[in-house]
């Protein structure tokens, strides 16, 4: 069942290729997100959940002499990676429908393609598949973002490219250190994950291993003062575009510490954790201070992604089962709530050609449904109880305050910055003086992918226990290893 996820999309994207009609590569690309994603819901239906280690694993020799395997599984916390990925991509073609108006089949091939090497990043489970799809990832979205972009789309394009691929040689490095030394050890030159991990290295080998895998991530989440790239990519990047990276992308490196640096390096791990607090502490009120300025509807939410990330990577290094469950909670939610407003922020750009927000006004009149929708996700973002933000933001802040009561009451104050520029933003697009007459309202494309996250911020709101059942285990276990 993995392996169909990992190659449906690639043969949609093949098929996409041979087909001569624009029209119908979208409709081919909707059919293939969507098998994609109903089988990946048969994988959380069948998943164990009170069982630990991995699930549904696919095995084969791939290059047996140099003890590179094609092996993939999942357990809790890349089931749930996996889950959003492909309802994100699902997403990301529903908003892409009328959005991209030129070489359709182009793009969405790409983003086919980026889809399967998004899914192949949170099922792989040897260290050099892993790397490939983490490498292989990059290009279509410097191409979605260099191609479809605005203005300065080379520029942030290239950006993105130079930063994430910088930073993934340190990783390459990292992985490569790690194999000799478990090699020499063992005799089995192996990019195993559930091997590796088995090592136990001194600390002052961790420390820099750690950084090596620290990079990597931090780049990719991204951690202050590695943001710089994440708002000139949002701002160029279409709105499909835009809903990927901050809805899947971005977690790609806050599970890369779960699943490499904590298992791996679990000592340096503790030890840099209060480093990891001060810089998540900065990236939370900073990038909040930074949105409450800005003028562009699309650099707030880019810059609330960053200050969003700071909580989760305080959870992370919280080493207690509250902080860990509420950051992977969050990812999820942070998933769906970003995702949804670029998908509203670009709803809007496609009808008035203007992001400012100075120019807006009186939308809510204009545009009863699509204000309500925001009015879901403004608040999700906030925090409001009732809401998947509340759960996965009040679990991180219990878990930073168990960790630091200095890190934990910074991180409430954050939380008072973060509803500032959220309200700040909806009511001065969707209220105020009006200074938009002509403005259509959403169609039933946009209010049944919109509605679609509405209710599912909302349910596991309420139910959050829905899915926090799928942690228990994977949390109780890396905690183990962790010697917590």
């Amino acid at each position: 069942m993995l392996s169909a996820i990992l190659l449906l999309p690639l043969l949609g994207a093949l098929l996409i290729a041979v087909c001569r009609s624009e029209e119908r590569a979208r409709l081919i690309a909707l059919l293939t997100t969507g098998a994609t994603l109903v089988i990946s819901l048969l994988v959380a239906l069948k998943f164990q959940t009170g069982k630990t280690g991995f699930q549904f694993i696919d095995y084969g020799d791939w290059l047996p002499s140099l003890s590179i395997r094609y092996h993939v599984g999942v357990d809790g916390l890349s089931l749930i990676m996996l889950i959003m990925t492909t309802l994100l991509t699902f997403i990301a073609v529903a908003s892409a429908w009328n959005y991209i108006e030129e070489r359709r089949k182009l793009f969405y091939a790409l983003l086919l393609l980026l889809e399967t090497a998004m899914v192949g990043v949170f099922i792989s489970l040897d260290m050099l598949l892993f790397y490939i799809f983490w490498e292989a990832m990059l290009i279509p979205m410097a191409l979605i973002i260099g191609i479809w972009g605005g203005e300065r789309r080379i520029y942030s394009a290239l950006k993105f490219f130079i930063y994430t691929f910088a930073g993934s040689i340190f990783l390459l490095i990292g992985m490569i250190v790690l194999v000799v030394i478990y090699g020499n050890l063992t005799g089995d030159y192996t990019f195993d994950i559930t091997k590796l991990s088995q090592l136990k290295l001194p600390l002052d080998l961790q420390k820099w291993l750690f950084w090596a895998f620290f990079i990597a991530f931090a780049v990719k989440v991204p951690v202050f003062p590695f943001h710089t790239w994440l708002p000139d990519a949002h701002v160029e990047a279409p709105t499909p575009g835009s809903v990927i990276l901050a809805g899947v992308l971005l977690k790609m490196g806050t599970y890369g510490f779960l699943r490499f640096s904590l298992p791996l390096f679990p000592d340096a791990y503790k030890a840099y954790a209060p480093v990891i607090f001060a810089l998540g502490v900065v990236a939370i009120i900073y990038t909040a201070l930074i949105a409450l300025v800005q003028e562009d509807v699309k650099k707030i939410v880019a810059y609330s992604s960053v200050s969003h990330m700071g909580f989760v990577m305080i959870g992370l290094f919280s080493l207690n089962p509250q902080g860990i469950e509420g950051a992977i909670f969050q990812m999820l939610n942070h998933g769906l709530v970003s995702a949804a407003l670029f998908f509203i922020v670009g709803a809007i750009y496609e009808r008035i050609h203007t992001r400012q927000v100075s120019k807006m006004g009186g939308l809510a009149e204009l545009a009863p449904k699509l204000a309500t929708l925001a009015m879901v996700f403004t608040m999700a973002s906030v925090g409001l109880p009732g809401t998947s933000s509340f759960v996965g933001e009040f679990l991180t802040i219990l878990g930073g305050f168990k960790a630091s009561g200095v890190t934990g009451t910074l991180m409430a104050l954050g939380v008072i910055f973060g509803a500032a520029y959220m309200l700040y933003m909806y009511r001065n697009v969707f209220f105020l003086n009006p200074k938009v007459f002509s403005f259509k309202d959403a169609d039933t494309r946009e209010l049944l992918s919109l509605g679609l996250l509405a209710v599912l911020v909302v349910w596991w709101g309420f139910n959050p226990e829905f899915v926090m059942k799928y942690l228990h285990s994977y949390v109780g276990e890396i905690l183990k290893v962790a010697g917590v």
